[in-house]
């Protein structure tokens, strides 16, 4: 008797192409994409003000606009992969012509691989925006272009090659500037796809077991497009420190800051795998330093631009008081928001204010309302803000080459 063959096994390039290549948007996905849009906008027109924007402006448009809307660290974030999807995937739908349906194909398909490498793949160090962009913005661009589900899978092998960038980047043009370059290499890869460019389809499962371990779950019974929808930020800053602010912020409501001696805080040692940086000596910098985020908390009340700018890592309170930090950490942990953060503030008088927080404003579990995402926009563009809140994915080009009347952030 002869044995039946074995079913041939799908690589997850072609799997992920199917399901980007049938995916429907339904009304909650759409109102997600409409969010990514406005958001994703805003700060990369107040982005246009930094001197990135210039650095990079020989770049590609998606390269370009890719930078400008991530140099911040004000766009919103997938909290299961650990990545910056919309900084990819909303300059890469406006580089090829894509509407709501092509940013969400490439934002599925960006999630599900970052989420599929997992924490294990972030905590090594790798910068997970930058390793899974070029195949979601190959997505975006397959979907535009109106590739078949085989083109679109080549696409998504092709753009592997270009999967790269770490974490100790994160203070520098160098951050920035690996999501803009990891954007241009998957819309080439698309269009390498559309015309006739082939691949082995394997390597998309060949490099997730490179970089990460299994098992390998590409979520994609999912009835949302994006699982875990998104986080939009609150404050211009890495992620990991959307919590500690909020809590020092409203710890300092309480008490002068200048009566502040000493600011404790106690988290977990996940929550702060992205803070490499301590004693900042630029505002890039101050983005990932766990010590200037608290401080700028208890004095400005609402940290925004000026906070995390130059300047600010100079002023002589803010220095002081980020030498006062003394930061406790519980090993372990798998994600940003890992248990709480606790914070405790002492005063001169030997008084001590202390709370905690579990989820930051803006996450998918305390999402930002209308109202705060439209004061968000008027921050980032001033008398822009209104255009910015009406548009539509065929405005996106031109307002990215816009620039904004938001001053220079930098």
């Amino acid at each position: 008797m002869t044995a039946p063959m074995p079913t041939e096994v799908r690589s997850t390039a072609e799997s992920l192409a199917q399901w980007a290549h049938d995916a429907v948007p339904g009304p909650a996905d759409l109102e997600l994409a409409q969010t990514a849009l406005i958001d994703t906008v805003a700060v990369a027109m107040a982005g246009a003000g930094h001197p990135l924007t210039a650095l990079v402006s020989e770049l590609p448009p998606a390269a370009r606009w890719a930078a400008q809307a991530h140099v911040l660290d004000y766009d919103d974030l997938h909290l299961p992969s650990t990545t910056h999807i919309s900084t990819v995937c909303v300059p890469a739908a406006a580089a090829v012509g894509g509407d709501a349906a092509a940013y969400l194909a490439g934002a599925g398909v960006m999630a599900r691989l970052g989420a599929a490498l997992g924490w294990n793949h972030y905590s090594r160090g790798w910068h997970a925006t930058s390793t899974t962009a070029p195949m979601g913005a190959a997505a975006v661009a397959a979907s535009a272009l109106g590739l078949d589900v085989e083109r679109t899978a080549t696409a998504i092998a092709l753009a592997v090659s270009s999967a790269g960038g770490v974490q100790r980047a994160f203070g520098s043009d160098g951050k920035a500037i690996q999501v803009g370059l990891a954007v241009d290499a998957g819309i080439r890869a698309a269009r390498l796809a559309a015309s006739g460019a082939t691949a082995d389809l394997r390597v998309v499962d060949a490099w997730l077991a490179l970089v990460s371990e299994p098992p390998f779950d590409l979520a994609l019974d999912s009835a949302e497009m994006v699982p875990g929808g998104l986080a939009v930020k609150v404050y211009p800053c890495c992620y990991a420190l959307q919590r500690p602010i909020a809590c020092a912020a409203e710890l300092a409501r309480d008490v002068a800051p200048g009566d502040v001696d000493r600011i404790d805080v106690w988290l977990t040692e996940s929550a702060v795998q992205p803070l490499v940086h301590h004693q900042p000596t630029s505002g890039l910098e101050a983005k990932f330093c766990l010590e200037h985020a608290l401080a700028v908390g208890v004095l400005d009340g609402f940290p925004g631009f000026d906070s995390f700018s130059d300047d600010s890592v100079h002023r002589p309170e803010v220095a002081r008081l980020t030498r006062s930090v003394a930061v406790h950490l519980s090993p372990g942990g798998s994600g940003l928001l890992e248990d709480v953060v606790r914070v405790g503030l002492t005063t001169a008088d030997g008084r001590t204010h202390s709370g905690e927080i579990d989820i930051p404003p803006g996450a998918p579990g305390r999402p930002v309302t209308r109202d705060q995402l439209a004061q968000k926009v008027r921050d980032c563009v001033g008398d822009r803000a209104d255009t910015v809140l009406g548009a539509d994915w065929q405005d996106i080009a031109a307002l990215f080459e816009g620039g904004s009347t938001q001053k220079d952030a930098s």
